[in-house]
């Protein structure tokens, strides 16, 4: 499609691009203060390769201290150019990092005499990584302290729930692949997801790559081009992956060049490649893995504990277990050791490696716990049957199947976890995906008109393109309106229903949907810097942030190992010492057994029933879910002491459109005041509205139309003119020799259009059952009105009435009239209300609100 149709479209306003330079700068979500959101900025140095450095230097006095700096500094190769500002006690430093570290910098400063205060800022990188082999709590403070300990990295957070760890580090001292051995060192697996040092990466799959020479041909074109920051070849899959500076170049930028590098044409084509997520992958792996484990686990388990359990209470149908092998020595205790020990040694191997590798740290984790655990019960079990094998009279017990049903029950719960760890990032994922996979590029010419339209891919935009926005479309980046107008509804950023309108100059944000009006929008944010991809980071964040109850949790779960393991011990103790000296009976005793081997049985049991640490588990696991969860219904949790205060809530502050009611405008009513017919009245009222793009006007057209059968056949309406849009009033036209007006009150005084006593009363009756009046006047006569109401979600009145089961107040502040107010808060059950509230207002209503908690 060529841009014949669009090119009346120019913007309106040649200095919008100076005006508008600072917003377009400004991320459209702000991150909050304490949850830290990397939002890559624009590097002012554009030239390929060259990094600006700010060091603070203590010791300059003079001029010649500044020179005798300078001078050992240009002599490094690497270096570009070097500014010392002897008042500022400062130095800049433009310098190429691949030839020359800032670390090799700061070392010569100091070889000529003077202290330089750390590196700077801007050289702080940080990186993600999936962590694989995490038990419990303990395991991701253990890997904590392993990353902090590492030489150059600054902050390190290991998310337990989430498996994954952020950490920042000096790029100049460590990087990520010395950051993933640190990390397989401490016993875990690490995979990377991302490194802040390239938040813009693109895959791109070439075909026409064959030899070593095209591979050195396309990696060189590619390097040479400005902008790009780091070039990595697999020449197996024919795919290039490129981190770039999204302000210098982009994705389409990058394809040219690779086409171009080509001796002939069509000797390389390169297109877009979207990697599958690696970490779904991971996640199916995962959750097949515990399932399958489980399965296997229960396969043995289930028939030990019916020999345990269940045969020996339906006797005569159980007695075959008894029956004796040799001396004491059963075929119930023989079937029972043989379905055990697949389960001890082959299905909880994971057991055992988990707790080599915390002991191997010198740390005690749950498989610590557990393996411990179940081995005692398997070996003591194991001696019993010895001993039963071996006296004529014993009556002691095995604990075989405690130790099988043990490791299923725990292998349910990690698969229990792992499903609802998926669904989190579902969640997630669903976020991810609310933009378009297409959009329609314009190409403009100088002045100012479309001369070309294609349709790329969403992942190929780049800053500054021009994109059109046709009406039902999402909105594919954040970006700046240029020409046209519409409404779009941004209910997946404010929650608000209602959609607003859009003219040249106003924000539009990637995700939300352009209701009505074509436009053109000119793009300002892509990739990673979007409001959606910052609303993602900002779940991610919440999940590895720590709640304060999670806080005492990891630091009870750290001693708890120990403490299980000495009150185990404590209790076989108490029980041997007591024993010893007579305080309980003889008879308590077991034939067959002493009082050490009772005392021990007691140790045991301590240590079997504390086995499932779930203390340390259950915090983190539910601060994920919350939070995937509530991201998924559009509602941001900043992380765990969030949740962990919403106990303390006893008042609840809801608005009125698109919270408590639908959002969307639907007319229930139409009535008649004069003596026009309703075949004509719907005729005039469809004209007149036909040409308006506001939500309320295409709710009467539609119900206009539906009214337009049961009044006879159809007839031509003729063509508007004069069509005029009164901003929160109304609109005004002439259709034929009529002039006719549909809007509110105001609109009719504006044309001196009387309301008489009849409408008044009407109108009134409405407002009081939360319904709007639109009157249609024809020819200075109010001929009819629509009633329009926002319906009721019906969960409304269910929500509000669980609070106050709850003792939670709830209030209603909305910028809608006190009738309409009162009947919506009267349908769902609210007492305290604030109307005609403008949204600073609601602001204030809520702060005064909570002042007034706190002083009284």
């Amino acid at each position: 499609m060529t841009g014949k149709g669009i090119s009346s479209m120019r913007p309106q306003s040649k200095n919008m691009e100076v005006n508008e330079k600072d917003d377009i700068k400004m991320p459209l979500l702000q991150a909050s203060d304490d949850l830290q959101i990397l939002v890559p900025q624009p590097r002012k140095n554009a030239r390929k390769g060259i990094k600006e450095l700010t060091f603070k230097i203590k010791g300059i006095e003079c001029a010649s201290c500044a020179t005798s700096i300078e001078s050992s500094l240009k002599k490094l190769n690497g270096v570009e150019s070097v500014v010392i500002s002897p008042l500022e006690g400062g130095a800049v430093v433009r310098h190429k990092p691949q030839i020359v570290s800032a670390k090799t910098i700061k070392e010569t400063i100091e070889n000529v005499g003077f202290k330089v205060d750390g590196f700077p800022e801007q050289d702080i990188a940080v990186c993600r990584l999936t962590i694989k082999g995490m038990a419990c709590t303990s395991c991701s403070e253990s890997l904590e302290r392993a990353l902090s300990s590492i030489n150059g990295v600054k902050r390190a957070v290991v998310g337990l729930a989430l498996e994954e760890a952020k950490v920042h580090f000096d790029p100049h001292v460590t990087n990520a692949n010395q950051i993933i051995e640190a990390v397989e060192d401490a016993g875990f697996g690490a995979d990377l997801i991302n490194s802040a040092t390239d938040p813009n990466k693109v895959h791109l799959k070439v075909e026409g790559m064959h030899s070593s020479e095209d591979v050195s041909i396309i990696k060189y074109a590619l390097e040479s081009a400005l902008g790009v920051d780091l070039v990595e070849m697999d020449v197996e899959g024919n795919m290039v992956k490129v981190s770039y500076e999204p302000d210098v170049t982009g994705p389409r930028d990058l394809i040219q060049c690779i086409e171009a590098a080509a001796a002939s044409p069509a000797a390389y084509h390169a297109i877009f490649y979207a990697p599958p997520r690696q970490r779904e992958k991971e996640q199916q792996n995962e959750i097949s893995k515990y399932r399958n484990q489980f399965l296997w686990s229960s396969l043995f388990s289930v028939p030990i504990f019916i020999l345990s359990m269940a045969l020996p209470m339906l006797p005569p149908y159980g007695n075959w277990i008894d029956y004796k092998i040799h001396n004491m020595f059963t075929i119930g205790m023989l079937l029972r050791w043989i379905l055990c020990t697949p389960v001890q040694f082959i299905i909880g191997q994971r057991f055992y490696l988990g707790a080599y590798h915390a002991l191997r740290r010198k740390s005690a984790n749950m498989d610590v716990l557990v393996a411990l655990g179940t081995n005692v019960a398997y070996f003591y079990s194991v001696y019993i049957l010895i001993k039963a094998l071996t006296l004529d009279k014993f009556e002691g017990q095995e604990f075989f199947e405690t130790s099988a049903m043990l490791i299923s029950f725990i292998l349910l719960g990690k698969y229990l976890e792992v499903v609802a760890k998926g669904k989190t990032s579902d969640a997630l994922a669903k976020l991810t995906v609310l933009a378009p996979d297409t959009a329609s590029l314009v190409k403009m010419d100088n002045d100012g008109n479309a001369i070309l339209e294609t349709e790329i891919s969403t992942q190929l935009i780049q800053k500054n393109d021009i994109i059109k926005i046709v009406p039902g479309a999402k909105v594919p980046v954040d970006g700046i309106v240029i020409n046209g107008q519409s409404h779009v509804n941004e209910s997946m950023i404010t929650g608000e229903a209602k959609p607003v309108t859009k003219r040249p100059g106003d924000k539009v944000i990637g995700g939300t949907v352009n209701e009505n009006g074509c436009v053109l929008v000119k793009a300002t944010h892509v990739g990673s810097e979007t409001a959606l991809s910052q609303i993602v980071q900002l779940v991610e964040a919440a999940q590895l942030a720590r709640a304060p109850v999670q806080k005492l949790a990891d630091k009870i779960s750290r001693f708890f190992v120990p403490m299980v393991v000495s009150a185990a011990f404590v209790t076989w103790f108490s029980w041997f010492i007591t024993g010893e000296a007579g305080v309980f009976p003889k008879h308590w005793i077991p034939k067959g057994m002493d009082k050490f081997e009772l005392a021990l049985q007691f140790g045991i049991s301590v240590l079997v029933v504390a086995c499932p640490c779930a203390l340390g588990l259950a915090t983190p696991t539910a601060v994920m879910v919350a939070t995937g969860k509530g991201a998924s219904q559009g509602v941001l949790i900043k992380g765990g002491s969030a949740l962990e205060k919403a106990h303390k809530v006893n008042t609840v502050v809801f608005d009125k459109t698109g919270t408590l009611t639908m959002g969307k405008p639907t007319v229930v009513s139409a009535v008649l005041f004069s003596g026009f017919t309703m075949e004509q009245f719907c005729d005039l009222t469809i004209a007149a509205e036909a040409n308006s793009e506001h939500p309320i006007s295409k709710s009467v057209v539609e119900h206009a139309k539906k009214l337009r059968p049961k009044s006879g056949s159809f007839v031509h309406v003729e063509e508007t003119e004069d069509f005029e849009v009164h901003p929160g009033a109304g609109v005004s036209g002439k259709i034929g020799d009529s002039l006719v007006l549909v809007g509110n009150k105001r609109l009719m005084r504006a044309y001196n259009v009387p309301v008489n006593h009849e409408v008044e009363m009407y109108i009134s009756a409405m407002e009081k059952l939360a319904r709007t009046c639109v009157l249609v006047s024809i020819d200075g006569k109010v001929a009819g009105a629509f009633a329009v109401t926002d319906p009721v979600k019906p969960e409304a009145e269910r929500v509000i009435s669980f609070l106050h089961s709850m003792c939670i107040s709830s209030i209603m502040v909305t910028g809608d009239n006190w009738s309409t107010a009162m009947a919506i808060a009267k349908e769902v059950g609210i007492d305290k209300v604030f109307a005609e509230t403008d949204p600073m207002g609601k602001a204030d209503k809520i702060k005064e609100h909570q002042v007034s908690l706190i002083l009284f």
